[in-house]
């Protein structure tokens, strides 16, 4: 018998949708049928590719109205910023259809005379794509369409938080008509997932989550000699000098801090401001903070929606507990905030200070709206703070000196490095990550490199 999937509403801990597991029958179907119809898609013009998956950006846009509340409902981002998800999902979606020519056009070297010789961009077959639930259409489309556009076919997995979302990409899918087999949403337990990992039926797994999931994925793996591209979390940090524009470091580091509730890989999760300025910034960006609107994601007035689970708000503040513990001062008070409830998914963002790198809120990803803020002396200092790490996403400086902010970023160990801006991926720009935050890259044309692999023809011609 398969297991049911019941997915819990944020909202109101009551069960919004329920699904079956594919059995073992679904599954051979779906990995034979992927093999099947990429041997065929493969052969396709890339004009044509594209075509199809222009239409299934077309098909998943006209969507929107029904998307915007689910969002809500599976995962508690206000609706008033669910539209925001499919800009981003058609802007990367868009953009790697359009570099796709130029990405898996043949490398040819120096010619030599008598011979042919290039390297050709072949797709690996069918391509697993394990997603998350909270960005669930941009991560997804990060692999999705750059796989299909590689001649590959797809198989998604998609959060069982989130399963709502798989079968809207595979409803855009059928409406773009593209070919049957390329393109399967299967529902999945751990262990079914780990089975197709280890089966040797996929030849590549792209997979968002935690560092303990990103483990788990290897272990099935091992053997298999499977391509694989882990993003696997962050503990972003920001560095704010003394010549920084305050109030626009303010409103956007409070945004990196705050949106999806803190809910995102890439969110900023703690801050280092050089001392001079640092008690105007503090005081700034508690104000800012205090002006978010906490309730039901549903409510057009909403700014600040539930953490996915009452779980996940527990661990949240557990952390800021625990620094309290340890003499961190918190500057905002829960009780203005009236749907903050211990127990519920609902809880009030929070500005922690006299903080330090031996509390687990400043060390371990916290997911949630939490930040911690230190002062430094230095930029060697805030350097030094920065790395102090287990991750290295993405880190943020903030400074009007573009040869200081290059500087500071080739001391980082970090994936990313943003100047005046966060939390933003820029599809023309490699999405990946260093140390526990993953491994592989996604988005721009180097992405098409972990899609693909190299063959190489060597052709004599004249003898």
């Amino acid at each position: 018998m398969t297991s049911m999937i019941q997915l819990i509403s944020p909202v109101d801990g009551r069960v919004y949708a329920e699904r079956r597991c594919a059995d073992a029958t679904q599954i051979e179907q779906a990995l034979a049928a992927a093999a099947a119809a990429q041997a065929q898609w493969k052969r396709r013009p890339l004009s044509e590719r594209a075509v199809f998956c222009n239409a299934a950006v077309d098909a998943m846009l006209a969507m929107k109205a029904e998307i915007v509340p689910e969002l809500a409902w599976q995962m508690g981002r206000p609706v008033r910023f669910g539209a925001g998800e499919l800009r981003g999902f058609e802007e990367r979606a868009r953009h790697m259809i359009a570099i796709a020519p130029e990405a898996l056009a043949a490398l040819e070297p120096a010619p030599v005379a008598g011979f042919r010789r290039y390297i050709q961009r072949e797709p690996l077959g069918t391509v697993l794509v394990v997603a998350p639930w909270n960005y669930p259409y941009l991560t997804a489309v990060n692999t999705i369409i750059p796989a299909l556009m590689a001649g590959n076919s797809v198989i998604l997995k998609h959060a069982s938080q989130t399963l709502l979302v798989g079968e809207r990409f595979a409803e855009a899918m059928r409406r773009a008509h593209l070919p049957a087999g390329l393109f399967h949403n299967l529902l999945l337990d751990h262990h079914q997932t780990a089975a197709i990992i280890a089966s040797g039926r996929v030849q590549q797994v792209n997979f968002t989550g935690s560092v303990d999931a990103g483990k788990a994925i290897e272990i099935a793996a091992a053997g298999s000699f499977l391509g694989m591209g882990l993003e696997l979390g962050g503990k972003d940090p920001a560095y704010v000098r003394a010549d920084a524009n305050l109030e626009h470091a303010v409103e956007n580091l409070v945004d990196g801090s705050f949106f999806n509730s803190g809910q995102s890989c890439c969110a900023v999760e703690r801050i280092y401001v050089d001392e001079k300025i640092y008690p105007a910034f503090v005081e700034r960006f508690v104000a800012l903070t205090r002006q978010y609107v906490l309730g039901n994601p549903l409510d057009e007035a909403t700014t600040l929606g539930p953490l996915v689970t009452p779980s996940a708000a527990e661990f949240v503040r557990g952390q800021i507990a625990d620094a309290l513990s340890k003499g961190a001062r918190a500057l905002i008070d829960p009780k203005t905030f009236p749907a903050d409830a211990p127990g519920s998914a609902y809880l009030a963002p929070q500005v922690l200070v006299d903080v330090t790198h031996h509390m687990s809120v400043m060390r371990e990803e916290s997911f949630g709206p939490v930040v911690g803020i230190m002062p430094v002396a230095s930029d060697d200092q805030a350097i030094s703070l920065m790395n102090d790490s287990e991750f290295g996403l993405s880190a943020s400086l903030w400074t009007q000196d573009l040869a200081a902010a290059e500087r500071i970023g080739n001391e980082i160990a970090t994936g990313t490095v943003f100047m005046n801006r966060c939390d933003y991926l820029d599809p023309a720009l490699a999405w990946t990550g260093v140390k526990n935050s993953g491994r592989g890259i996604t988005l721009s044309r180097l992405g098409f490199e972990h899609l693909t692999r190299a063959k190489s023809f060597h052709l004599r011609h004249e003898t």
